[in-house]
């Protein structure tokens, strides 16, 4: 049975030191200060943001939050950012998704100043990643990173095989593992929905990342004995979230993250991680 990739306990724990640095910048007089804009009512982004708020106040980070009625204009929403980054408070900014329809969405995320992108996928801090060049990285595939980091799964010189090309996962992780740093240096593929036959490319991997959003996309057979595998898609099931990697795979992996607790804490461990870093790049 595959080693499970704890994602929950390893977040928790870079919380905790996370803490400790905002609490030093607090001291101070500096607090850490992320700042959110929600427009509408949907539930499941509301439910984001008040987790985000949560991490929040567990480590120390004061939060400034704006929600916005469902019919704002594009206007009132690209204000609502530019407030955000003119507030000296105010070190990291996140504008969540979707909005509701008829807004313009690339206009308003291209709004946020990138020195304080909570998310690094602004184009800029994107650029950055391309280069090489320090930045906020983007929050799911540095997560992903430190996952497999904390449990010496071997990446380095390793084939690494992500399934999805996505703006927020595939494409930006592609680049991360691709770069010669501690953890990466890896030979990627990057595979979609798309191709063929993605078994005859998975099998080829020593680690596997599923992020297409295709619920059991990676079954058992589509797996080399002994790869990690990484599920990082999700889907929903009427209110059961569904992961890319389907249950079989956990008995041919060698690691694996669990439908719950994996990918997910990591990605809002990051969130946290880069608003203390954007703190402490302008308070020390």
């Amino acid at each position: 049975m595959a080693e499970l990739l704890d994602g929950e306990g390893l977040a928790s724990r870079i919380k905790g030191e996370l803490a400790e640095r905002a609490a030093r910048l607090a001291s101070a007089g500096r607090p850490v200060g992320l700042g959110t804009v929600l427009v509408g009512d949907d539930g499941p982004s509301a439910r984001y943001v008040a987790m985000k708020h949560a991490d929040c106040e567990e480590v120390g980070i004061v939060s400034f939050g704006v929600h916005l009625p469902a019919d704002a204009s594009q206007r009132e929403i690209e204000d609502a950012v530019d407030a955000m980054n003119a507030d000296s408070r105010v070190h990291s900014v996140l504008v969540q998704l979707p909005l509701p329809a008829g807004i313009d969405e690339e206009r308003v995320l291209l709004r946020v100043d990138p020195a304080k992108d909570v998310d690094g996928l602004h184009p800029t801090n994107l650029g950055r990643l391309v280069m090489g060049a320090p930045g906020p990285l983007p929050c799911t595939p540095a997560g992903i990173v430190e996952l497999l980091a904390a449990h010496h799964v071997p990446v380095e010189g390793r084939h690494v095989v992500i399934v999805g090309r996505g703006l927020t996962i595939g494409r930006p992780l592609a680049l991360l593992l691709a770069l010669k740093r501690p953890g990466c240096n890896a030979a990627v593929t990057v595979v979609h929905t798309g191709v063929a036959d993605i078994g005859a490319m998975t099998r080829q991997g020593d680690v596997v990342v599923a992020a297409a959003g295709v619920a059991g996309l990676v079954t058992a057979d589509m797996v080399k004995p002994g790869a990690a595998v990484v599920g990082a898609g999700t889907s929903w099931s009427g209110r059961r979230l569904l992961s890319d990697v389907a249950d079989d795979v956990a008995d041919v992996a060698g690691w694996i993250t669990p439908r719950l607790g994996g990918v997910g804490p990591m990605t809002r461990a990051m969130l946290v991680r880069n608003a203390v870093l954007a703190a402490e790049r302008v308070s020390l």
